[in-house]
């Protein structure tokens, strides 16, 4: 179950990501899925969207015993994230939806 929401979810973030590449070719986006948290005893998956040019990153958390909600938060990839993250109902993070938060999150310092 949980396998296939976070594969859904790379999925869809992966349109949005070629949206970005194709309209701002200095934001470069890169996805990645991540399920090495259940090794260590979290049910949950996560899903990172990084911008190197700017360093920042967006982290989405599929938690398994909240199937309709995903928690996300904008953050740096060099740095810990914080222990708040907004939640929203799964089913609104569309791919318009990622490519908004990496317009306006990565682009914000860049001035890309």
């Amino acid at each position: 179950m949980s396998k296939e929401r976070i594969m859904t979810l790379a999925d869809v973030a992966q349109i949005a990501q070629i949206k970005i590449q194709q309209e701002f070719k200095s934001i470069d986006p890169i996805v990645g899925v991540m399920q090495g948290m259940r090794a260590v005893g979290f049910a949950v998956d996560a899903m990172t969207i990084d911008c190197l040019v700017t360093k920042k990153r967006i982290i989405v958390l599929l938690h398994d015993d909240r199937p309709d909600e995903a928690e996300y938060q904008f953050c740096f990839k060099d740095k810990d994230p914080a222990e708040e993250f907004s939640s929203m109902p799964l089913v609104d993070v569309t791919s318009d939806q990622i490519y908004r938060w990496i317009r306006e999150y990565f682009s914000v310092s860049a001035n890309l």
